[in-house]
């Protein structure tokens, strides 16, 4: 099993800037995709950014050239540097990990932590 530990997170003004970092512990070892996903109250949980192993990144629209995803594959933690945050922002962030190449069905996650922007 692999288990994820996120920190960061908080309340901030848009414009604001935060940071999300996720720790992989346990059978880490088999990780290669690592990312954060988003949800809003009432959406469903959406990808945001990952990154795998390679080095290969994906970003959605909403946050491409706000965010900036980033790991250390050494300590398998991944980070996510949240810039221009807007309120559209706001909602629960989940670290998630997975043994293939990119995220999708059979994600390892996160407990999640939220983030607040204000407008």
């Amino acid at each position: 099993q692999v288990r994820l530990v996120e920190s960061g997170g908080g309340s901030v003004q848009a414009g604001g800037s935060l940071r999300l970092s996720c720790a992989a512990s346990g059978s880490s070892f088999i990780v290669n995709a690592m990312g954060w996903y988003r949800q809003a109250p009432g959406s469903q949980r959406g990808l945001v950014a990952s990154i795998n192993t390679g080095g290969s990144t994906y970003y959605a629209d909403s946050v491409k050239g706000r965010f900036t995803i980033s790991r250390d594959n050494a300590k398998n933690i991944v980070s996510l540097q949240m810039d221009s945050l807007k309120p559209e922002d706001t909602g629960v962030y989940y670290c998630a990990a997975a043994r293939n190449r990119a995220l999708g069905p059979g994600n390892y996650w996160g407990q999640g932590t939220q983030v607040t922007v204000s407008s």
